[in-house]
């Protein structure tokens, strides 16, 4: 009897072991998704519906496309002191760091009285959201081998999109039933005690603190593979694309076409909820078969979805745009795990920031130009984006050698 019990234990373990190989499933990336996946939940209640909530409080769509133009901006100029951060006081103590500034931000949202306070606990929720990622990329990249990554990037990545699924319908019921201002103030009131559970759980986080190469920034610069910067140059085509169209998307389909908010938190759902079909099969293969294919496609989806959203005349055609928007994702594992790849292990959260630093400062007129495109007709930004990303796409197809993207 003892021996049979201990045979269906060593069973049992043994394939959790290959689940937990399968999905890249290391202890501190476990941790690190998980606290992403919290204040994602917390987040998705009402980052969709801000352009709303900033409206209710006075904004009109030029303030909005500023207010996206702000965001990129404070993800550019985040996302190197973020990876400095985490390069030097380690990743555990980075992580709590961010997440007391973000909280700090959700409070101000909440007791906004008008929409210039907005634009001020942006400058601090951005904290999370733009510093916290290249503690992440480190934290997979330190955890995990080359052959792998692609996976731990789609486990982070599910588990930062559930939310996106959940959360955007609970918090569309939720305006539908109190309004847009109340509605959005309960869904920070949530986010704050996420916060402090989150805070609970980066603290188990256990990688070594390294000393920190005194590299500066040109250092780190130059030590970009040739392939990166081409995978830069044709990113910042795609986000481009993005910043300038996706802020507005809400607008569109709420003012234009007439959907309700509630309806366009069923929409986000379907879009994310695509995403995390094609997560997994898509990591796994990429991981043995090479990345550039699955980079193509993602591109192609986001030069796609401006295009689709534009052209949709009611929630049938829109839910189509959504799914390609969730298509989106297709590829992102891939592309996160390339950078990854190239960037130097002692520079590697560092790399990241870099790289992201340059790519958000790059795009961030893209949504007040939209906001200037927008006044000329609703559907021109969303047409622009489309053959801006289609640009991207061309690029990175001929200039990454596949090689250079396995």
């Amino acid at each position: 009897m003892g021996e049979a019990l201990n045979s269906v234990a060593e069973t049992t373990h043994a394939r959790r072991r290959r689940v937990a190989e399968y999905l890249g499933l290391e202890r501190n990336v476990a941790l690190a998704s998980a606290a992403v996946f919290l204040l994602g939940f917390g987040e998705e209640l009402w980052k969709k519906f801000l352009p709303k909530y900033l409206e209710r409080l006075g904004a009109g769509t030029g303030v909005i496309g500023l207010f996206g133009t702000a965001e990129d901006f404070f993800d550019a100029v985040y996302q190197y002191p973020g990876g400095w951060l985490a390069d030097r006081v380690g990743r555990r103590r980075a992580f709590q760091l961010f997440i007391a500034v973000a909280s700090a931000g959700y409070l101000v949202y909440m007791w906004s009285p008008s929409w210039p306070w907005v634009f001020a606990g942006l400058a601090l929720s951005m904290a999370w959201h733009s510093m916290a990622s290249p503690a992440v990329f480190a934290v997979i990249g330190d955890a995990l081998p080359r052959e792998k990554r692609a996976m731990g990037f789609t486990l982070q990545s599910i588990l930062k999109r559930v939310p996106m699924v959940v959360s955007p319908l609970a918090g569309g019921a939720l305006i539908a039933a109190v309004g847009i201002l109340s509605g959005v103030r309960a869904g920070l009131a949530v986010t704050l005690a996420l916060c402090a559970v989150t805070a609970l759980v980066v603290r188990a986080i256990n990688i070594p603190v390294r000393a920190a190469d005194a590299v500066n920034i040109r250092g780190v610069w130059r030590s970009f593979h040739f392939a990166l910067k081409r995978l830069l140059v044709s990113d910042i085509f795609i986000r481009t694309c993005e910043g300038m169209a996706d802020i507005f998307v809400i607008l569109y389909v709420t003012n234009v076409l007439g959907v309700s908010v509630a309806r366009y938190g069923l929409l986000v759902a379907i879009q994310i909820a695509t995403s995390i079909v094609v997560y997994l099969p898509a990591g796994r293969i990429a991981d043995r078969v090479g990345r550039k294919p699955f980079v193509i496609a993602t591109f192609l989806c986001f030069a796609l979805y401006p295009v689709a959203v534009a052209l949709s005349t009611g929630f049938a055609s829109l839910v189509c745009a959504f799914v390609v928007g969730g298509l989106r994702e297709i590829g992102e594992p891939s592309r996160k795990a390339m950078i990854v790849d190239f960037a130097r292990e002692d520079l590697r959260a560092r790399t990241v920031g870099l790289y992201y630093l340059v790519r958000s400062i790059t795009i961030t007129p893209s949504a007040a130009v939209g906001g200037l495109l927008w006044k000329l007709s609703p559907e021109v930004p969303f047409y622009t984006a489309g053959v801006i990303g289609l640009v991207g796409t061309i690029v990175f197809a001929a200039t990454v050698e596949e090689r250079y993207a396995s």
